[in-house]
């Protein structure tokens, strides 16, 4: 049996209304996975923003559950990163660290712009229909639905990761990318998202051209738009992030 749960009393200072933070709990499967997976997103998504107290009695209160699985889920969020338990003086979402992000931008575009550098030594015209279908879709996104184009996106990166045989690759870019997807909901607010799709596009474009280098640079310059924009979203946001 499902039940919907409203858990926006718990301490809120971020962009979404309290109608936001409302999710299905299904109290007939373990809750820890889902009390994890839905803090998890609206952490991201800086729905609930960097620097934001969580109650661990509060969450249990309101899912009407105990505190033990919301417990569990703060641990694996703090071992994710995103969440800081401070003995004696609370839980709270941690800030964005611009080390972090740095970081796991280094990995992402190294691993990735191996990939469509393979790919494009490939020159696979199947792959290459796939990829203009999901641009097709990427454009389709009405501008400010950002979650849609976000999935897209993903989408995206992970065709290009399994059509090159490297989905280890891509788990590697999962688990280093948190702090970066935070930053990437941020930018998508302010910077529009038809020229994410045409730095997609270019990267098309390449490996049908079966160009290497041109797929390779086009590559890392879209990951690396990410450190253009972070000085102007740190300037709109200056305490969501930490330089620690």
């Amino acid at each position: 049996m499902g039940m919907i749960v409203d858990p926006d009393k718990i301490s809120i200072d971020g962009a979404a209304e309290p109608r936001d933070l409302v999710w299905a709990l299904d109290l007939t499967i373990p809750v820890r996975p889902q009390i994890h997976a839905g803090l998890r997103q609206r952490i991201i998504r800086c729905e609930i923003a960097p620097g934001t107290a969580l109650s661990e009695a509060e969450i249990a209160r309101r899912f009407a559950i105990s505190r033990q699985p919301v417990r569990e889920a703060f641990i694996k969020l703090a071992e994710e990163g995103l969440l800081e338990i401070r003995p004696q003086r609370g839980t709270f979402v941690r800030k964005i660290s611009k080390t972090a992000v740095m970081d796991a931008r280094f990995v992402r575009e190294a691993i990735e712009a191996n990939i469509v550098r393979e790919l494009a030594a490939e020159g696979d015209a199947g792959l290459v229909a796939r990829l203009r279908k999901q641009l097709v879709a990427q454009r389709a996104v009405p501008v400010g639905e950002l979650y849609d184009f976000m999935r897209l996106d993903e989408e995206f990166h992970w065709t290009l990761a399994d059509a090159a045989g490297r989905l280890y690759g891509w788990k590697v870019i999962e688990d280093v990318k948190l702090q970066m997807d935070r930053v990437r909901h941020l930018s998508l607010r302010s910077f529009p998202q038809s020229k994410l799709v045409r730095q997609h596009t270019t990267i098309v474009d390449a490996i049908e051209k079966a160009s290497p280098d041109a797929a390779e640079r086009a590559m890392r310059e879209h990951l690396r738009l990410i450190m253009d924009d972070l000085p102007s979203i740190e300037a709109q946001h200056p305490d969501f992030f930490t330089s620690a």
